[in-house]
């Protein structure tokens, strides 16, 4: 026996929910079985889900997990199959992979090298597994093998790299080449963020080709507990060749890639006088029998990994898909019945709406629309729709909300998008409350407000008379309501607290207003490539020919947001220069008159530079307020998943005393002003 059927799986979970995930995965199997597979590796932590967060704490969890095992156990006849789940030994919790071959438990191989950085917090629930320790785990009276555990079926190698253990030097898999493994299965939970399919693809071909064998990795899929985005990536390679990749950004529950490989052509690559009859004599290594069914060889596929094959290398393109299938995916795990978005005109909004509307134009690509309603089953208002426009019609309503500041542009930038998109679209005017509330007011304060001397809280109140209206619209409909607020306001705090923040997501708050006005242009240009045609949102045009403004402010005042705060370009990249980078506000001054000294003056880049570090310093308190962001890179300002500060601080009040003395030339502790420009 030589050639060997493999497969990864791919399945969309939900922390916790215990009968949905076996299914999943039992029908993962089932695919697996009618396309004659032998051996099939499903994703990290796949049985109770990978963000459980300190749930992981109860005992009831594992034993859960435990649970379900045994029913996907009964399910793997005349199959071996690898299935990620927590299991707890010697009152530790361990993230472990289950080897199950034949309706036999087969062991548990552990972790290693916990991910504990940025948005993953493993090391808070699990224990890291000695390399090299095998130890007996007993379930139910039944001893089985338990740790860095090499699987013998019938003379074929297998071994485990889960996820982070194949991101670090040390992999595992450099032992596992050792120890003349054939092939190695890496079960993952790895966020989705831009291009980072590009490295696990290295990844996984290196492993391969390094340690001479056959690597199958596989991922999660979709938006499984709120905040982190699963791309569905799985890879099957062989000695440094791609043989399979999966599409990305999947609509379905599961889905499976498959491929031929070759242990005798692996074994040829590996140099086998680093196996030592020591280290084969092992407990590292637990024999089991399976009978690999004898199959002809058959041509391997090679993967093309242009963008469309790969769900879009583009970053445009994976933003639209990632952040699409977040949205549904929220949508139908929270049993809501659509998206309820503050509609103004302006490019947040429009992004915003835009995205529900290329959810469901994604969605019906992926699955078709009678899958997506089958999805969507609950929802009885849209079981009879025909069309995109028709489900759009009951699932994404926007509501126009105008003042005496608001134009006749952003009411058009609106509504021509709402209609090209079929949304339900309700204009109202707001001018009478806000007045209203200035009225009571005056009259406690005994003063008339005015645009002079009460500017912010002019503009404050309509942002905030916004809010009660559309959260009622929202819950007349069981709608989630969409925060707009973008990564760039965020940063800078240019938000009403309980106005344009108000809602149950915010799906553009790890990306800045700079990318996402290029992302509008993109969308209503060319759009995500699908079998040789483009989805667009030609109903974007009229809002990307204005220039962003909040309209707060009477309109003669010509308010645009680049005027209150500074230009998007410049603040976006100081924003990556100071918080991604942690850079003083001295060095980031160095680094901005670099960029931009022929295109603003020193004294713009000072004053610019001061005013963000004031701005982001006393807005922490805002961040911690949002509402739940998608992970997209790690340039995300969540506090709660990647990005701390405190809420209270010393303002950066010495690093800007001594940025003014560099920028004023002044000589003494501080040095020389601009040298070396």
């Amino acid at each position: 026996m030589s050639f060997v059927k493999v497969a990864s799986g791919v399945v969309n979970q939900t922390p916790m929910a215990w009968e949905s995930n076996t299914k999943h995965i039992i029908q993962a199997i089932g695919e697996a079985k009618k396309q004659d597979v032998s051996l099939i590796c499903l994703p990290e932590l796949c049985i109770s889900g990978y963000g459980c967060e300190d749930y992981f704490f109860a005992a009831d969890l594992a034993e859960q997990a435990l649970k379900c095992l045994h029913e996907i156990v009964s399910e793997t006849a005349g199959i071996v199959v690898a299935v990620g789940l927590p299991v707890r030994h010697n009152n530790s919790l361990y993230n472990t992979a289950c080897l199950i071959a034949n309706k036999q438990i087969i062991g548990f191989y552990c972790k290693q090298n916990l991910a504990n950085n940025g948005i993953h917090y493993e090391a808070r629930w699990f224990r890291p597994w000695p390399a090299g320790l095998v130890e007996s785990i007993e379930i139910d009276q039944i001893l089985y093998p338990i740790g860095d555990v090499i699987f013998d079926l019938s003379g074929v190698k297998i071994g485990f790299e889960i996820c982070e253990d194949a991101w670090v030097s040390n992999r595992p898999g450099r032992r596992h080449y050792e120890r003349g493994v054939d092939i190695i299965l890496n079960p993952s939970a790895s966020h989705f963020a831009f291009h980072k399919f590009l490295t696990r693809e290295r990844l996984v071909l290196d492993g391969s080709r390094s340690f001479g064998c056959s690597y199958i990795y596989t991922n999660l899929l979709g938006n499984e507990a709120g905040r982190a985005i699963y791309d569905g990536d799985a890879m099957i390679a062989s000695n440094g060749e791609m043989l399979v990749t999966s599409d990305r950004f999947s609509y379905e529950d599961h889905l499976i890639i498959t491929a031929v490989v070759d242990t005798d052509n692996t074994r040829l690559n590996q140099l086998q006088n680093k196996i030592s009859s020591s280290i084969k004599d092992k407990t590292w290594r637990v024999p089991a029998r399976f009978d690999f069914p004898e199959i002809d060889p058959v041509p391997q596929q090679i993967a093309e990994l242009e963008a469309f094959e790969k769900g879009g290398a583009l970053k445009e393109e994976e933003f639209a898909r990632a952040v699409s299938l977040g949205l549904f995916d929220y949508l139908r795990k929270s049993r809501s019945n659509g998206f309820t978005i503050s509609l103004s005109g302006g490019a947040d909004s429009c992004a915003c709406t835009a995205l529900c509307g290329l959810m469901i134009r994604l969605a019906d690509e992926s699955i078709g629309l009678e899958r997506f309603k089958e999805k969507l089953s609950y929802i009885k208002e849209i079981q009879l729709a025909k069309t995109e426009e028709e489900l759009a019609l009951a699932l994404v309503h926007n509501i126009y909300q105008g003042t005496d500041n608001s134009s006749s542009d952003t009411l058009e930038s609106a509504q021509t998008l709402a209609e090209s998109i079929g949304s339900t679209f309700y204009n109202i005017n707001i001018n009478g409350l806000v007045e209203t509330y200035k009225g009571l007011i005056e009259d406690q304060i005994n003063r008339k407000l005015s645009w002079d001397t009460d500017d912010i809280a002019l503009q404050n109140i309509q942002a905030r008379v916004r809010a009660p209206g559309v959260w009622l619209l929202t819950n007349l409909s069981n709608h989630l309501l969409l925060a707009t607020s973008n990564r760039s306001e965020v940063a800078v705090g240019y938000a009403t607290m309980d106005g344009d923040t108000a809602g149950s997501i915010s799906p553009l708050a790890g990306i800045d207003k700079h990318y996402l006005r290029q992302w509008l242009r993109w969308l209503e240009t060319v759009g995500c490539e699908v079998k040789g045609k483009h989805i667009r949102i030609e109903g974007l045009k009229k809002v990307n020919s204005l220039q962003p403004t909040a309209e707060l402010r009477p309109l003669e005042l010509n308010q645009t947001d680049e005027a209150d705060l500074m230009p998007y370009d410049f603040l976006d990249a100081l924003e990556k220069v100071a918080i991604r980078d942690k850079k003083s506000p001295v060095d980031c001054y160095k680094n901005m008159i670099v960029r931009y000294k022929e295109v603003y003056s020193e004294s713009q880049i000072l004053g610019w530079t001061e005013r963000f570090f004031k701005l982001w310093s006393r807005n922490q308190w805002k961040r911690e307020r949002y509402a739940p962001s998608f992970h997209l890179d790690d340039l995300n300002l969540d506090p709660r998943s990647w990005c701390r500060f405190p809420i209270l601080s010393g303002g950066f009040e010495k690093e800007l005393e001594e940025l003014r003395y560099y920028a004023n030339g002044s000589r003494g502790r501080y040095g020389r002003g601009r040298i070396g420009f």
